[in-house]
């Protein structure tokens, strides 16, 4: 597992970008039969080679939503009533109709380290993120051309997938 180089990475992404979210849509509105299960694949090779802990990118740039579970665990894992939680540290995204941080980078990070000081209750959002294999691919194509800018690993998933798809269909 290597260390995540954020300007590399953002290099990278300035150079594919277009060609990957083309790939992204084409998927969208053709998607393979084998999609699924390609993806299942590619997400335990991507977890061997990204290391969140070096990169912390969504942490930085990014606010998980929080549903009513994790407001609860997470304000009581503080020691606070939910209402203060969200009050403190919250606001209500009316256009989404969601709870997230008031502020970007998230105040769990802590930035000298990128560990998260709640780790251990945080969101179920952040646990789940970049949602690889959260729901059927193809209905998760948009957030993935979202975040393809945003986390080294679904730029790395992206460009697996794209080499993937291209031997599958050029055999040698």
């Amino acid at each position: 597992m290597q260390a995540v180089n954020l300007r590399s990475f953002k290099q990278r992404v300035r150079h594919r970008k277009r060609s990957l979210r083309s790939f992204l849509t084409r998927i969208k509105n053709n998607p393979p039969r084998h999609l699924d299960t390609l993806a299942e694949k590619i997400d335990k090779e991507v977890w061997k080679e990204i290391d969140c802990r070096s990169c912390a990118n969504c942490c930085k740039t990014m606010s998980p939503t929080y549903n009513k579970k994790d407001i609860k665990r997470i304000s009581s894992h503080l020691g606070m009533t939910g209402g203060a939680f969200k009050e403190k540290w919250l606001t209500f995204d009316k256009s989404d109709g969601e709870w997230i941080n008031k502020q970007v980078p998230c105040q769990f990070l802590d930035p000298d380290t990128n560990m998260c000081g709640i780790y251990e209750v945080r969101p179920d959002d952040c646990s789940g993120f970049p949602h690889f294999t959260k729901k059927k691919m193809v209905d998760y194509i948009h957030v993935h051309r979202q975040n393809l800018e945003l986390c080294p690993a679904t730029l790395r998933m992206v460009e697996k997938m794209q080499q993937k798809m291209s031997i599958d269909k050029h055999p040698r």
